[in-house]
């Protein structure tokens, strides 16, 4: 199922998502917002994953042998 999310843009920002549309070849708006979405949650995972590989080589945190271990 799909939903609706309408957004205001300032047009200078409206005019970038339009001619990003045209050069990058994406078949809708809606498309291009999506591949925004994406990469945020990708950074996002990348940023988070990090930090827990900061937080065990701190010593922080456990080392699971099994899944049994999270019990």
């Amino acid at each position: 199922m799909r939903n609706i999310i309408n957004i205001s843009l300032p047009e200078k920002m409206a005019r970038i998502v339009e001619k990003s549309v045209k050069k990058e070849h994406f078949s809708t708006k809606s498309e291009f917002f999506r591949m925004l979405l994406r990469l945020w949650m990708a950074g996002k995972f990348a940023t988070e994953l990090e930090e827990s590989r900061e937080e065990l080589q701190r010593g922080g945190g456990k080392m699971l042998r099994s899944l049994k271990d999270l019990r």
